[in-house]
């Protein structure tokens, strides 16, 4: 619980405006298959499961926010995992034109022996494409580790246990597209997707191995809170950003964070939409750190 909080107080050093050190429970809800979700007594700790072919769980904050922090603690599932799919993430409501605005964490099972795939992307406006996948530098289903998302005016920045992985700033001044006005939920997601995760689709689920159990805990929500179709949201709480400390958000990362962000990448990213897509993303050619 304490490295979850110092980790916070690095990513968003703001006054917790929000569900910091929230509650399971009290503070979300399980809008699909309650069934296949069990909190610990104090709501401190969950666990979702994944029992049969065309079943799973998905849990959701209670409040939407726009900028901030959310982290938890996460242990995937062990053994055999191929054909799964557990999600950490934010996202907006789709608008009246199905547009959204989303930022991923999607851990992609696999044979026993094999590592997950830690695959992130974000999109705005409906629009997504910009994947970058990792292979993680240690067993994922041995104990917790903790996954961030910290969303700024300036930048989105994506942690685990503490180390920044990917960087996303804003460059819509640039005409490159930034969520800035979609109030967001939290959720987190395990489901079968047998048909692409593991290998591409070659590898598929083996149900003799169900049920699936992914394992949380602790879970800090430091966001600025914002009530559905509130006009004035999105302008008040950038201004508690940036009347806090716009250069810290728009200066990018600490030199430490960056070069700890750069070594990970070099030896452990194994997909950059940037590799294949550069032309097509203006991005690309920017300084994202």
């Amino acid at each position: 619980m304490e490295s979850s909080r110092a980790l916070l107080l690095m990513a968003v050093t703001v006054a917790a405006i929000g569900l910091a050190g929230a509650n399971f429970r009290d503070d979300c809800d399980i809008p699909w298959a309650p069934e296949n979700a069990y909190f610990s007594p104090d709501g401190h700790s969950l666990t979702m499961s994944l029992p049969r072919e065309n079943s799973g769980c998905a849990l959701q904050t209670k409040k939407q926010f726009i900028y901030g922090s959310v982290s938890t603690l996460i242990k995937l599932i062990p053994g055999d995992s191929a054909g799964t799919v557990t999600t950490y993430y934010t996202s907006s409501a789709m608008d009246s034109n199905k547009k959204h605005d989303e930022i991923d964490f999607e851990f992609l099972g696999n044979e026993t022996g094999q590592p997950y795939t830690i695959h992130t992307n974000i999109f705005v406006d409906g629009v997504g494409n910009r994947e970058m996948q990792f292979v993680p530098w240690f067993n994922a289903t041995d104990g917790y580790h903790n996954y961030t998302i910290s969303w700024t005016p300036c930048m989105v920045v994506w942690y685990v246990d503490s180390v920044p992985i990917r960087v996303f700033r804003n460059f819509s001044k640039e005409g490159v597209p930034f969520p800035v006005t979609r109030p967001m939920y939290a959720y987190s997601t395990l489901w079968e997707a047998d048909d692409w995760a593991t290998q591409g689709g070659r590898v598929k689920t083996n149900w003799a191995n169900a049920p699936f159990v992914a394992s949380y805990q602790d879970m800090v929500v430091d966001v600025c809170s914002c009530a559905s179709g509130d006009y004035y949201c999105a302008d008040n709480c950038k201004a508690k950003y940036y009347g806090y400390d716009q250069q810290y958000y728009c200066g990018g990362l600490q030199p430490d964070q960056a070069k700890a962000m750069l070594e990970l990448q070099q030896k452990y990213r194994i997909y950059d939409y940037c590799v294949k897509y550069r032309a097509a993303n203006k991005e690309c050619d920017l300084q994202q750190y």
